[in-house]
């Protein structure tokens, strides 16, 4: 059973026609939302028509939501696979590679957040991902796993494999004193 009860409150009130109860679940999960989409997703326009979609299956799959996970937790999962499903679509996805540098410029400020920002960019959008939900937004392994569908021990491989790149990045793109 979800352990937030304000959870199932907001749910029952949506169910029942409440638009304002579906604003404060949209309020509460946008953040989230927003960055796996913007960590997946490379295009503004794809990213603004992705987060749409998100919460239209969202309301649409509502009566489906079991109660069994945190409601944000479900709402993740949408967004990861709607992201999973569009880079499959645009032939985008390239689990475990290294994006290859672009014409994007590196951030040679001192400033270790856009650094960090910046190598993790250039990670694939699994990667990408797997490290916001971690580090930023804070979930466990078995919340990510949820997320993803990706097994508690892919998920600590992948991120493994993800601050190695990054690692390997930093290393490449940095000297040690610009960090």
């Amino acid at each position: 059973m979800n352990p937030n009860p304000a959870d199932n409150h907001l749910v029952n009130m949506a169910l029942r026609g409440d638009t304002q109860a579906f604003g404060v679940i949209i309020k509460n999960t946008e953040k989230l939302v927003a960055g796996i989409v913007c960590r997946m997703i490379s295009d503004p326009e794809d990213r603004k028509d992705l987060a749409q979609d998100i919460y239209l299956k969202v309301y649409k799959q509502l009566p489906n939501f079991r109660h069994q996970s945190k409601l944000s937790t479900w709402i993740a999962q949408i967004s990861y696979n709607s992201c999973m499903d569009h880079l499959r679509k645009k032939k985008l996805l390239l689990p475990g590679e290294v994006m290859p540098e672009g014409s994007e410029t590196f951030i040679f400020s001192k400033d270790v957040t856009l650094i960090l920002n910046t190598a993790i960019d250039q990670l694939s959008p699994v990667y990408k991902t797997l490290i916001t939900l971690y580090h930023q937004e804070e979930l466990s392994y078995e919340e990510i796993g949820q997320i993803t569908g990706l097994p508690d021990g892919t998920v600590k491989n992948y991120l493994f494999r993800a601050r190695k790149a990054l690692r390997e990045y930093l290393t490449f793109h940095y000297k040690k004193e610009d960090l």
